[in-house]
């Protein structure tokens, strides 16, 4: 199966290591990182997507992502 991710959050360091956990549980970039600027609370959004193909699983709805 193939799996897709977008990880967003703040443009700080946790943003960062959560997508180094992604990469290093597998993970590929799937393609660039988008910022937006949030006015309300005054910070930068990041988001990365990522990918990931893991063979003899199938997908479902019921997938829970963030276990791979």
């Amino acid at each position: 199966m193939k799996l897709y991710r977008y990880i967003t959050g703040p443009d700080d360091s946790a943003f960062c290591h959560r997508v180094t956990a992604a990469l290093n549980k597998g993970w590929r970039l799937a393609g660039p990182a988008t910022l937006t600027y949030d006015p309300v609370q005054v910070r930068v959004i990041c988001g990365q997507p990522v990918e990931k193909e893991v063979e003899g699983v199938e997908y479902t709805p019921e997938t829970k992502l963030s276990d791979w």
